[in-house]
């Protein structure tokens, strides 16, 4: 069930995401455009006219995700990430990805959902280009979608702190990435080796 008390109430979560995903995409934009790029179903051929942080609101408004859905969503998109290096996210996929990590996070996540024929007119693709997307991505987190509490709380803290700083985007010397994602399993044996 949805958490937001209105339709025109946006979650802060919605204005941090758009603006952190708007600078990811907008330098790897710049940083890649003199190297190769697979080509992937979430590439489209230009880049989509509606802005990011308007593109989050009509999702927001029409498919009825709670908060914590676009928060899980965002976890979903750096794993992919960080699994498939070849694809970054840039101003030519970032909408298509976004989409289809909403819905996956919804079905996870929320009680109720939409079908893919749903959120495939709230995206503004095909019902069949939905279903392509979402398999795609599924083997792309290698359907690893638990995300636990702990981490959970780590993405929100790192999306107020990075929202709170919002620095102009310079040109960094490497791509943006969305979060320097860290292995649960890997975290949790640094704890135990810190307390032997």
């Amino acid at each position: 069930m949805a958490e937001h008390e209105s339709p025109e109430v946006m979650p802060r979560v919605i204005s941090f995401l758009s603006c952190l995903l708007e600078r990811v995409a907008e330098s790897n934009d710049l940083n890649r455009r003199f190297e190769p790029n697979k080509i992937s179903v979430f590439h489209g051929l230009t880049r989509p006219t509606i802005s990011l942080e308007s593109y989050l609101q009509r999702i927001f408004k029409y498919a009825n995700c709670s908060s914590s859905c676009f928060v899980v969503a965002y976890v979903y998109l750096d794993r992919f990430t960080q699994r498939q290096p070849l694809l970054p996210i840039t101003s030519f996929n970032v909408h298509r990805l976004l989409i289809t990590s909403v819905l996956v996070s919804a079905k996870f996540m929320d009680d109720k959902y939409y079908n893919n024929a749903y959120y495939a007119k709230v995206g503004g693709i095909s019902t069949t280009e939905m279903n392509l997307l979402e398999v795609d991505f599924l083997f792309g987190l290698s359907f690893e979608l638990n995300v636990t509490p702990s981490t959970f709380h780590t993405y929100c803290s790192y999306l107020q702190k990075e929202m709170m700083l919002q620095l102009p985007l310079n040109v960094p010397a490497r791509p943006l990435k969305l979060h320097y994602c860290f292995n649960e399993d890997e975290s949790a044996h640094q704890k135990q080796l810190a307390a032997v």
